[in-house]
């Protein structure tokens, strides 16, 4: 049976399987922010590979500047169970809130 060599590039917003989280470091709090008692979230917007890797995450809402780059640098580390399209693993992206609480 012949490989394909042809690499698809495509990343779906819809898959028959969603990516799964199964690591997921938490962000650092900011100082500044745990100093001044302020809590937040940050929905960072991922592409997931296809072996659950994530390839890129950006900031998609904030609730304040100071937590973007913690929340970002975290969501890079995580890894998943890949997305699956008609039974293969495939790239998605996908929207995660991180969120920076006080009281957790």
């Amino acid at each position: 049976m012949p490989l394909h060599a042809k690499a698809d590039d495509t990343v779906y917003t819809k898959v028959d399987v969603n990516p799964v989280p199964v690591k997921t470091p938490p962000p650092d709090y900011p100082l500044s922010m745990k100093r001044a008692g302020v809590s937040g979230v940050v929905a960072v917007s991922a592409i997931i590979d296809e072996k659950g890797a994530v390839m890129s995450a950006t900031v998609a809402k904030s609730s304040h500047a100071d937590f973007e780059n913690s929340a970002v640098e975290a969501v890079k580390k995580w890894k998943f169970k890949p997305a699956q399209k008609d039974g293969a693993p495939v790239k998605m992206k996908v929207t995660v809130p991180i969120r920076f609480n006080l009281e957790e």
